[in-house]
């Protein structure tokens, strides 16, 4: 289970994230663009993937993770139960929905790993 305040301080510990309303919601957002959103009358969130991670994530367990039914969820739209998910799984979520909205250098801030692979190359 994962609770709001855990979930504020994750999304708010990615460079240059901000907490906004977004209608009755509470929205975390880089450069102005929702990466994340918590309902807390359902305590639900809901996070931006790519097609695949939302593919990879969905089939851990699609009671805790699935598609928005909609076509919101065509374009990679996720709803995570918080208090069903583990908080190594949310975390590894959240980090995927902050790169997949974040300009790529605020992403690879979040994304070290790759910053290493891409100077190896370039040697």
């Amino acid at each position: 289970m994962v609770s709001i305040d855990t979930f504020r301080k994750l999304a708010l510990s990615f460079p240059e994230s901000t907490e906004e309303r977004h209608f009755e919601k509470t929205s975390f957002r880089v450069k102005r663009k929702i990466f994340a959103t918590y309902d807390t009358v359902v305590k639900r969130a809901c996070i931006k993937l790519s097609e695949i991670d939302q593919d990879v994530f969905s089939s851990v367990d699609k009671t805790i993770i699935f598609p928005v039914d909609n076509k919101w969820g065509k374009h990679g739209w996720t709803l995570i139960e918080m208090s069903k998910v583990r908080k190594e799984l949310f975390i590894d979520a959240l980090t995927k929905a902050y790169c997949e909205v974040a300009p790529k250098k605020l992403a690879d801030q979040v994304r070290p790993h790759v910053n290493e692979s891409t100077k190896t190359m370039n040697r």
